[in-house]
């Protein structure tokens, strides 16, 4: 076990917290395989009746996946390791989905990337007035991976797109709205909150209502009708389009916010999000996400992406192709097709 997540047993319930603190508590690949191996145990164990995720001291909850293994990765070992950190995540991803138990995340503070693969699948998603949530990978060259596709795909209007392709940061309240969370809890209740689970678990639901507080006004739910027109079609040329010939100063501020993302991270997010819609289940849409995750991860917007952002921090990356119009069909479809027989993702 890895003392960057910390696994401990509060009378019949089990708690997983992230403990990386100076990274925001972004995951490794050891974290990603000691909470594996963890919630293996807890769900075979039958006096564990429910799992808590939350993180220990700092800045939390998860700002996602250490990006910097992976674009070592990708420029050293022909993205060997980062393909087996994306497959093990998502290992971990359909774990929580599928899990059997009540799983509580806790989200209070930054939810990014990873951290959004860690609280989507739970069973009840706890944000507070600290949460911030994104899916930021259109500007890294990655894509909104962890069962962003499944996710995203399925929230009301046009939202899930445009948290795909803009990056947009969601506070507490908004994830509410969007029914990304399941309840509003004031940071300050969320140590009572854990510690009434813990002495009874079969009364989750009843617990989390008592504690929620009313959150604030949504301020994105000012803009859902614009967002649902507006990002109404699956082709990226499209959305662009009826940005520019809106004038509105959210269609412009989009619009500009747009221009700096990889336009093959934002023509691979609009069609994993449609392709996902069509798929049986959420290891079927793991397994998409794979195929995308081991291609991108070795093309050049990837490491080009987080050069711009974590390595040089430039915020001035080059994208290749450096516009929608050169992200052809044919790219996309050698992105998303199958790979090997053997190379295929599986869940546990």
């Amino acid at each position: 076990m890895t003392d960057e997540v910390l696994a401990r047993r509060e009378g019949a319930v089990g708690i997983l917290s992230l403990n990386r603190p100076k990274a925001i508590h972004a995951l490794t690949h050891g974290m990603v395989q000691a909470m594996v191996a963890v919630l293996l145990e807890w769900r075979g164990d039958d006096s564990v009746a429910a799992v808590l995720i939350d993180h220990a001291e700092g800045r939390g909850f998860c700002a996602g996946g250490d990006i910097a293994f992976l674009r070592n990765s990708a420029l050293n070992d022909g993205g060997v390791s980062g393909r087996k950190f994306f497959y093990d995540e998502y290992q971990l991803n359909h774990l929580l989905m599928t899990f059997g138990k009540p799983v509580v995340a806790f989200m209070d503070g930054i939810t990014m990337g990873g951290g959004v693969g860690l609280a989507d699948p739970a069973t009840y998603r706890v944000v507070t007035e600290a949460t911030r949530y994104a899916m930021p990978e259109t500007g890294i060259g990655l894509f909104p991976d962890v069962g962003g596709g499944w996710f995203l795909s399925r929230m009301k209007g046009r939202m899930g797109q445009y948290l795909a392709l803009t990056g947009a940061r969601l506070d507490g309240a908004e994830c509410l709205w969007a029914g990304l969370a399941s309840h509003y809890l004031p940071s300050e209740n969320l140590a009572q909150a854990k510690a009434r689970i813990a002495a009874d678990p079969a009364a989750i639901p009843t617990i989390l209502r008592e504690l929620s507080v009313v959150p604030p006004e949504p301020k994105i739910a000012a803009h859902a009708g614009e967002i649902e027109r507006l990002f109404a079609s699956n082709r990226y040329e499209d959305i662009l389009a009826a940005l520019a010939a809106e004038g509105s100063d959210f269609a412009q501020a989009t619009l500009k916010t747009l221009a700096t993302k990889s336009p093959q991270t934002c023509k691979v997010a609009l069609r994993q999000l449609a392709t996902s819609l069509t798929l049986p289940d959420f290891a079927a849409n793991m397994a998409m996400e794979y195929r995308i995750g081991s291609r991108v991860l070795l093309m050049p917007d990837f490491a080009e992406g987080v050069r711009a952002v974590i390595v040089d921090k430039d915020n001035a990356p080059v994208w290749s192709p450096a516009t929608p119009e050169d992200v052809t069909d044919d790219l996309l479809d050698a992105i998303f097709a199958p790979l090997g027989a053997a190379d295929e993702w599986k869940p546990l």
